[in-house]
């Protein structure tokens, strides 16, 4: 992993990413070769106008009339019919390019953005807390952008520029050896002031996009916390934290834009200098008969097609620099390593008994402080187990270390005595069924989210999931019923509706696994008793580990654990535990109003 890593930093950010459009090779050289074509097509007018120049002037005498066709008319009327097909096949492979390149962009962009995603998601939970939605974000939507339009644009530009300038070198050497090095000579210091620019450039590109990211994470924080916004009033407070960033944005945008306006207006004066000396010193050439009209006029007209295109090389120059700016970002994120990697043992969901078991298990968040200290417990296949603790004693991240979204640093878990690194991701998570406090429902119907793990289930099985989780009669309620929009995160939904609306989504994924992580924790009474009938009715036959601040849901599991500072501190039944007199029971006394706490 360490010499690739080397490898990828020492590519640019071009180079690298030639090597993943591979793929897209006869496409890039089809648009390749039709944007050189519809170049050298381009550059036939001035030819034609320097014909037609020795035409008129020397009529019989033309270079035309040499090949046999004496009437001046005729020789006109050729050099029209020429025209014609040039103008055609010019315009002809502009079209071609611009398809080719457009579409090119197109593929490259759709899927270099789901190649990201796609590895996005593989990436362990521990990358996403460390970093800013927003952030990410900006990548997979701005940075790809960058890079389309790019290749909508700037590549074809380079290819003409170089084109250009080799054919018309060409033409210049082959006609007028002693004058053509006079338009020649701006090139070389055209091209090496375009090196240093992009140099220069670079950095200060590099920044606008962490600008930027910073500019989208601000917002898509605020939107996702415009309730806590609005309810605490700082509206004002956050338009002004906005304006900070996006003037922190504007003014790096400013600086790379005052740079990158001046590359023209430079160029430009060393233009002049090769355009007036072929233009001075080739009149005189005329003058003195030392060179034809018609090949004065082509070389006049010729060096203005040569030098000016090289004007735009400041925009194609910022095009490339804005896309290699963004291309670094998103390929770091696809070189970025995946620290959990799925096993190689299949196992299937109607394979799988349930049984579980953790053998001295510890684990701590980015070698801090353990969370979990040396922990055992046996689940037995089809049992109810329930565990208890305060907040922070490593309940919730027990269940990440059963689903694989961590990586326990000592010990084993097992299932069905197969150590669970050894088994398909897709399979092991697949087995589990999550219904967390925090639920989250997506932008969508009912329907599509209770149906979210089994996509594939028809509407009755739907509707048999939503009566099992007692959810049926208040989605009957709704405006749309089943089809009703749920809005961002559920929004439209009270708490216990979404919480009922995810637990009828873990019993239509119907997984021989069930974790309840706090399910109840924040319904009323009636939608905890609701929730309570359709948890008895699920846990039926699967093994169910129910994490709980009320002890009333979980009274009837098999066993009960109760965690404290990520150990285990006691473990029985409810009633062994109320007999010990410890913390369950005191946890027990104080929530029945027994004892006050």
């Amino acid at each position: 992993m360490l010499n690739t890593k080397k490898n990828h930093i020492s590519k640019s950010p071009l180079q690298r990413l030639f090597k993943y459009g591979k793929d897209y090779r006869i496409l890039i050289w089809q648009a390749v070769i039709c944007s050189i074509l519809n170049k050298i097509f381009d550059l036939a007018p001035p030819v034609l106008i320097g014909a037609a120049v020795d035409v008129v002037v020397k009529q019989q005498d033309s270079l035309i009339a040499h090949l046999g066709i004496k009437d001046v008319f005729s020789q006109l009327l050729m050099l029209t019919f020429l025209s014609m097909i040039l103008w055609g096949l010019e315009s002809l492979f502009q079209y071609t390019y611009e398809r080719l390149w457009r579409n090119l962009a197109q593929n490259i962009q759709n899927n270099l953005r789901i190649d990201a995603y796609s590895h996005l998601q593989d990436l362990e939970l521990a990358y996403f807390e460390e970093r800013n939605t927003g952030m990410l974000l900006s990548i997979l939507n701005d940075d790809i952008n960058q890079l389309e339009r790019f290749l909508d644009v700037g590549a074809n530009e380079i290819l003409q520029v170089i084109t250009t300038v080799i054919i018309i070198g060409a033409a210049f050497f082959i006609l007028t050896p002693g004058t053509a090095w006079m338009a020649m000579l701006p090139i070389p210091f055209i091209l090496w002031g375009s090196i240093i620019f992009q140099q220069l450039l670079a950095p200060l590109y590099t920044d606008v996009r962490e600008k930027v990211g910073l500019l989208n994470s601000r917002l898509s924080n605020n939107l996702s916390g415009i309730t806590t916004i609005k309810s605490f009033t700082t509206e004002a407070y956050e338009i002004e934290r906005l304006k900070e960033d996006s003037d922190a944005y504007r003014r790096s945008n400013q600086k790379a834009i005052a740079f990158s306006a001046a590359f023209i207006p430079l160029i430009r004066i060393i233009i002049l200098a090769g355009f007036t000396a072929i233009l001075l010193y080739g009149g005189m050439e005329v003058v003195n008969n030392k060179l034809s009209v018609g090949t004065y006029s082509v070389l006049v007209f010729m060096t203005q097609r040569l030098l000016w295109p090289l004007t735009r090389l400041g925009q194609t120059l910022d095009l490339y620099q804005r896309s290699m700016a963004s291309t670094h970002r998103v390929m770091d994120l696809l070189d970025t390593p995946m620290t959990i990697h799925s096993g190689y043992l299949s196992l299937p969901t109607f394979d799988i008994q349930g049984e579980i078991i953790l053998k001295n298990v510890s684990f701590s968040y980015q070698d801090k402080y353990p969370v979990i200290k040396n922990i055992s417990l046996e689940i037995s296949a089809g049992n109810t187990i329930g565990i208890v603790g305060s907040t922070g004693s490593g309940k919730s991240t027990l269940v990440k270390l059963l689903l694989r979204f961590y990586e326990i640093n000592e010990g084993i878990i097992t299932l069905d005595g197969i150590n669970i690194k050894d088994i398909f991701l897709w399979d092991l998570r697949g087995a589990i069924g999550l219904v967390s406090q925090d639920v989250f429902l997506f932008h969508g119907t009912v329907k599509e989210n209770i149906a979210y793990g089994n996509p594939e289930a028809n509407f009755e099985s739907i509707i048999g999931a939503a009566k099992i989780a007692e959810a049926h009669e208040f989605i009957e309620q709704l405006p749309q019923k089943y089809d009703t929009i749920v809005g961002e995160r559920g929004q439209k939904l009270s708490g216990g509706q979404r919480q009922r609306i995810a637990i009828a989504r873990a019993i239509l994924k119907d997984p021989p696994i069930l974790i309840l992580d706090e399910a109840t924790s924040a319904v009323d009474n009636e939608t905890e008793a609701a929730i309570a009938r359709s948890l008895e009715k699920i846990t039926q036959h699967r093994t169910t580990i129910a994490i709980a601040h009320r002890l009333s849901t979980i009274r009837h599991a098999d066993c009960i654990y109760v965690m404290e500072y990520g150990k285990i501190i006691e473990q029985g039944t409810h009633e062994q535990l109320l007999e010990k007199q410890g913390v369950y029971a005191n946890l027990w006394q104080v929530q029945t109003g027994e004892k006050i706490s």
